[in-house]
């Protein structure tokens, strides 16, 4: 087994497991030990916020030419390391290979197109009402950056913070999940090894809730960008609020489908099947709630119950496998709830359902027709390989379901009707709606939630706005 040194990075300093507690790492494939995390105390959190109060000068005042060449080079070691680092997301995360292959990629995408955009960070000049003043608009770093991110993109959300927080010319200290540290270390190394300069990144993992009280109460900290669950972003929101910092939160999901009869039926199941078990469905945009036309409802269960039964679950290295894991036995468990609920509540399970035994935290792809809005996965993000199908007749009603909850994060259209499509692209509630396909984020593209879902945008020129302050400058 071929895992990776695990450590924090404060200051450009690596502090292994040796001088602090440490946390198991877990395969959740087989529940073996990867490695011992060490984790962070209260002082090495303090000295992390120290250097990057430190070095944002330094960084803030580096040419933009300069910043991109870091953020060009890391993209170009990324994709060298592609295997290496692949290897560690199956390991930490269950991911099949080839799945985690791509994840590096897009991970590599992050840093080349912030780049690109950093060298775009351009101001404007403003037609004055008196010829003798001169009007402009400047772009200005925010200042250093609280982050936060989960364990299930374990490359590409750690990668976007990163990327875009360096672009702006901020200087950042990040929290990953613990239980993918493996994966956002290797980033980390890159970043370092592009040539970024000492304090301007700092790694640190631990104790969630210290961890980030410790850094929203920081004055130095001027913003924090979260990914994560709608119940910890308002905890971090109600954190920031005393010193107003700056909040971008990417947060929980519910994604709806709407399945029209006038769309191909054939290419809806198979985008939506490759999307709904895409890393076990442990996607914040993870097609959850498909509501299917009456017309073709069972035309489409029973082409969507073929696709599922053809996904083949196990160790992300062994050859063959479509779908790997839970990630954790936190969400193992969850499933089993999930599930047992909702046939419980008079659902219908048409494929999968089960949990094998054995090692590993493995749950089969499962299908469930005729849900109804009380079953707790109707209402909670499943997070998980479980799919809910419903019918419905009319246009009003799906867009009324689409809506039901609090979450507007990825929301999906199937239709072949351009009038159907930009009338439900219009009234679904969502900060993301795909027409025909289920490709919700891009490097290039805004990514962000509406309601419960979130804050503000990740990605795109918008996403990089989030890490930019705006001056006026009237001189005469």
């Amino acid at each position: 087994m071929q895992h990776t040194q695990l450590a924090l990075y404060i200051d450009g300093q690596w502090i292994d497991a040796s001088s602090r507690k440490t946390l198991d790492v877990i395969d959740p494939a087989t529940e073996h030990v990867l490695g011992q995390l060490p984790m962070a105390t209260s002082h090495d959190v303090a000295c992390a916020i120290a250097a990057a109060d430190r070095t944002f000068a330094q960084w803030r005042d580096t040419p933009a030419l300069a910043r991109s060449q870091v953020l060009r080079q890391t993209g170009a070691l990324l994709r060298q390391r592609q295997e290496h680092i692949a290897r560690i997301i199956t390991y930490e995360l269950g991911k099949p290979l080839a799945e985690a292959r791509g994840e590096v990629i897009v991970a590599a995408e992050m840093f080349e197109w912030a780049a690109e955009e950093a060298r775009r960070l351009y101001g404007r000049i403003i037609p004055s009402r008196n010829p003798d003043i001169r009007q402009m608009v400047i772009q200005e770093p925010v200042g250093p950056v609280a982050a936060f991110a989960g364990w299930n993109a374990p490359a590409i959300t750690p990668s976007r913070k990163i990327a875009g927080a360096l672009a702006a010319g901020c200087t950042m200290v990040i929290k990953p999940s613990e239980e993918t540290a493996g994966v956002a270390l290797e980033i980390a190394r890159a970043v370092v090894d592009a040539g970024l300069p000492a304090g301007v990144l700092n790694v640190v993992f631990g104790d969630p809730g210290s961890i980030s009280e410790q850094l929203m109460a920081a004055p130095e900290i001027k913003m924090v960008t979260f990914t994560g669950s709608t119940a910890i972003g308002k905890q971090l929101a109600a954190l920031a609020a005393p010193s107003l910092k700056r909040l971008t939160l990417e947060l929980g999901g519910h994604a709806p489908v709407l399945v029209f009869d006038d769309c191909d039926i054939d290419e809806a199941v198979k985008h939506i099947t490759a999307a709904k078990f895409r890393n076990s469905g442990q996607i914040c945009t993870s097609p959850t709630r498909i509501y299917v036309q009456d017309t073709v409802y069972e035309t489409f269960i029973e082409k969507m119950t073929v696709a599922v039964s053809r996904i083949k679950i196990g160790n992300g290295f062994d050859s063959g496998v479509t779908m790997g894991p839970m990630a954790n036995p936190r969400r193992h468990a969850a499933m089993k709830q999930f599930i047992d609920d909702a046939v419980d509540q008079g659902a219908t399970i048409v494929a999968g359902g089960k949990l094998p035994e054995g090692q590993g935290w493995f749950v089969e792809p499962t299908l469930i027709r005729d849900f109804n809005n009380h079953c707790i996965a109707a209402n909670t993000e499943p997070f998980g390989p479980m799919a809910l199908i419903r019918p419905f007749s009319g246009f009003d009603q799906a867009i009324s379901e689409a809506n039901r909850l609090p979450f507007g994060l990825a929301s999906y259209v199937f239709t072949l009707n351009s009038r159907t499509a930009k009338r439900a692209s219009d009234l679904i509630q969502s900060g993301v709606v795909c027409i025909n396909h289920c490709q919700a984020s891009l490097p290039e593209t805004p990514f962000g939630g509406l309601k419960d879902s979130g804050l503000g945008k990740e990605g795109g020129i918008e996403g990089l706005a989030q890490f930019l302050n705006i001056k006026y400058i009237s001189q005469l």
